[in-house]
């Protein structure tokens, strides 16, 4: 590593407001492997996209193929989804357990923190273990009471192969 890029990373994770932005992270994880996907919903603010290309090298994801591309409808519509019990992926939706991790702060401002991280979730259902690797970007809008998420987009490391159904959210 340069030694810019560790000035860079020892100061910004000493920073309140990148401290905020990793809580706020691992509180999203907490809250999917809880699943409280209401309180999830709450996390985002109301322009915030979910998203997870399938291209990983893409930044335009309205003009690319995605996996999920949620704005606040769609992810409200998925939450529904994912707690009516009709849909295959509510009807004994998976256990499962995140740890998110390698931080790498992008930027900070006052208002909004670009902070990118790895994540390992651990699914279990009808007696089948899935493990997904991703690579996690959240911006989080700062405000007085805190942080919510921007957007965030989840990286799957095997998102060019077939990836079968999930019954979680990523």
């Amino acid at each position: 590593m340069t030694n810019s890029l560790l000035n860079l990373q020892s100061t910004s994770l000493s920073d309140e407001r990148v401290l905020c932005a990793i809580e706020l992270i691992w509180k999203e994880a907490a809250i999917l492997d809880a699943k409280d996907y209401p309180a999830w919903e709450e996390l985002f603010t109301d322009e915030a996209y979910y998203v997870v290309p399938i291209d990983p090298d893409t930044e335009d994801f309205a003009a690319s193929l995605n996996m999920i591309y949620d704005d606040k409808r769609m992810r409200h519509l998925r939450v529904e989804r994912m707690m009516q019990g009709y849909a295959p992926s509510a009807v004994a939706a998976a256990r499962t357990a995140r740890v998110v991790s390698t931080f790498v702060v992008k930027s900070v401002s006052d208002d909004e923190v670009i902070i990118r991280s790895t994540q390992v979730l651990t699914a279990f259902k009808r007696n089948s273990h899935q493990t997904l690797g991703a690579e996690l970007t959240h911006t989080i809008a700062l405000s007085d009471d805190g942080g919510r998420i921007a957007q965030k987009v989840a990286r799957l490391i095997n998102s060019e192969d077939a990836v079968s159904a999930a019954g979680f959210l990523i």
